[in-house]
């Protein structure tokens, strides 16, 4: 019996495999010992990783689903509409028909996806800034949605430098020397200063073209962004390239951040008259965007309200048909930041059936490597 193994352990350890399924994708490394690793092309590590496991197969998957939707050509959304209902007379009085070309099918031009891109402001407050103008300056996406600080650090870098710091500086210390610290970058307080010189009197001219008694201006938050992408003229920024291109920034929360500081500080000075600028017309805009899109495609940049506006301008169409999400944040506390693609499933905004993918990682590591495995290939 002292020779014998104990059946219970032996039943435990030594438990048998069912076989394992016909196509299984055997996990694999890179062996830069072969030549074919050396030198290697952003588009092969990419695709390398994605048998690694992981976070690095997620990064592969999201190139995977980031070139289905630059390949994805197909019918525009009117057509395929006209095949199956009426156009609303309606639509026409609001000024949201979506058929605005002619009748003949065999007229109708191969539709691209309609991107989305979302990111958070301190994307532009790094250096990950240069990889977002580039896809924006090259029409690699449709529309772009960002917050307060993405609108106005990218203005700011146009007048003065951001500079690298660490993340262990003592902030009073730093307060004293006027240093504001964004993780480990650091923007002197004056690049605020010379922000405010430049955009107030820019302020001061929309206000009249608002009050103008013959051509009045309706300010929208993403005419106001135009507006200051036209004024930077400035090749290194991402709004330049936006109002270059006319391509849509929308910035619901555009009053979240020392653009919303100088607008508060110009009501003063333009008292008693005051810039307006109208929300509502934007989330009209970005919803009709969407709604019209033939395929649409989510690209978001950490979480929050960047995210949340993305998903919910696609619940207008029944969901996006791609999605890939780049942030750290988990779900364990129910933030939108840490929500995986299912959960806007169960909600209307990504297709139970779209190609979707959710990657945990700092979107400063993962993105330029995905950019140049998909959009830089171009």
């Amino acid at each position: 019996m002292a020779d014998k193994f104990p059946e219970l352990a032996t039943d435990a350890v030594l438990k048998h495999s069912d076989p394992v399924p016909a196509g299984a994708t055997e996990v694999t490394g890179i062996d830069f010992n072969l030549p074919s690793s050396k030198n290697m092309r952003a588009s092969d590590l990419v695709e390398s990783m994605k048998r690694m496991g992981f976070q690095a197969t997620s990064v592969g998957v999201a190139a995977d689903v980031i070139n289905q939707m630059r390949a994805w050509r197909g019918k525009p959304k009117q057509y395929e509409d006209e095949e199956e209902e009426e156009d609303d007379d309606d639509d026409d009085a609001n000024g949201d028909n979506f058929d605005n070309n002619d009748n003949d099918n065999s007229q109708a031009k191969e539709e691209k996806c309609t991107i989305f891109l979302g990111y958070t402001s301190n994307l532009i407050s790094s250096g990950l800034r240069s990889t977002l103008k580039y896809l924006v300056q090259h029409n690699h996406v449709s529309a772009v949605v960002t917050t307060a600080g993405g609108i106005e650090e990218d203005l700011i870098k146009c007048l003065a430098p951001t500079y690298l710091g660490e993340f262990s500086l003592p902030g009073a210390q730093l307060r004293d020397q006027g240093m504001n610290r964004i993780g480990n970058l650091l923007v002197p307080n004056d690049n605020y200063c010379r922000f405010e010189e430049w955009v107030v009197p820019i302020f001061d001219t929309m206000l009249q073209e608002q009050e103008s008694a013959t051509d009045a201006v309706s300010w929208t938050p993403s005419k106001v962004i135009a507006r200051l992408g036209k004024e930077i003229n400035n090749e290194d920024s991402v709004l330049y390239w936006a109002y270059k291109n006319n391509i849509p920034v929308f910035c619901p929360a555009l009053t979240d951040g020392s653009i919303g500081d100088m607008l508060f500080f110009h009501t003063f000075k333009s008292s008693p008259l005051q810039l307006k600028i109208d929300i509502v017309a934007d989330i009209r805009k970005i919803n009709s965007l969407s709604m019209r899109a033939a395929k649409a495609g989510m690209i978001i940049l950490g979480g929050g309200l960047v995210k949340h506006h993305i998903a919910n301008a696609c619940l207008m169409r029944n969901g996006a048909d791609f999605a890939v999400y780049i942030n750290t944040g988990q779900e364990f506390d129910g933030s939108d930041a840490g929500a995986r693609p299912d959960e806007a499933v169960s909600w209307g905004k990504i297709k139970a059936d779209a190609k979707s993918v959710k990657v945990y990682a700092d979107a400063t590591i993962v993105f330029p490597l995905l950019v140049a495995a998909t959009f830089g290939q171009e």
